[in-house]
Order: structure tokens, then C-alpha cells, then sequence
């Protein structure tokens, strides 16, 4: 399927908003900014689990860049932030909306790059 002129930039820019976003987000999470050592602290579950995600988001930002792991970095992400949408709406409050926003968006990049994902054990091509 050949992309127009406005998808091809579209998807450029989203990957762009995501992968800037969850790169900054993700390296507050490993460096130890105070409001997400708070955060994490409210969710519970040990500040092991603020590396991790801050290691996911880093990765995940970066892959969406990466020739042919693009689809591997928007899956990842669009998990990631299923489980902050989940834990802004029963855990720690807060509006789940920029979680959501960020859901949409990867959840988009994922599905332009949905031929790189494999199923059935071949990788279908587009």
C-alpha cells in the first residue's frame, strides 16, 4: 500500500511527539526526578519498577525510530501506557488523559508499522 504525502509526514511527526515524550518521561523516571520517585511511591509497587518503566519508555522512544523495530517500540509503548491509564484511573488518581493521548498516538504508529510484527510465526509483508 503506497503512504500519501500527508500520512508519510503525519506519521514522522507523531513518531517525533512520542518518541521526544517518552524519552524525556523515561529519563526523569531513571535519573530519579522527584515527582516520579513520588508517583511511584504512591503506585506501590517499589522504585525497581520506575527503572523499568523508565527503561521501556527510553527504549520504546528510541526503537520508534529504528528501521524495522518501529512496530516493536509502539506495541511497547502502547502497553506501557494501558498500565498508566489503568493506574491514573484505580491507583493514584489524576487525569489519565495525557496517558490516553500517548495510548492513541502509539497505538497509531503501531498500526502503520503493524507489517513488521510477526503472525503466525512469518512475518506478513505489506
Amino acid at each position: 500500500m503506497e503512504r500519501t504525502k500527508f500520512g508519510f509526514y503525519g506519521l514522522w511527526a507523531l513518531k517525533i511527539v512520542a518518541g521526544l515524550a517518552f524519552i524525556a518521561a523515561g529519563a526523569a523516571k531513571l535519573i530519579g526526578a522527584e515527582m516520579m520517585v513520588q508517583t511511584f511511591e504512591a503506585v506501590g509497587v517499589g522504585q525497581w519498577f520506575r527503572y523499568v518503566t523508565g527503561i521501556i519508555e527510553v527504549g520504546g522512544g528510541a526503537l520508534l525510530f529504528v528501521p524495522g523495530l518501529q512496530a516493536i517500540g509502539a506495541v511497547l509503548l502502547t502497553a506501557t501506557m494501558i498500565g498508566a491509564t489503568i493506574t491514573h484511573l484505580f491507583v493514584i488518581g489524576g487525569s489519565p488523559v495525557p496517558a490516553l493521548v500517548l495510548l492513541v498516538i502509539t497505538a497509531v504508529i503501531a498500526w502503520a508499522y503493524r507489517h513488521q510484527l510477526p503472525v503466525g510465526g512469518a512475518t506478513e509483508r505489506a
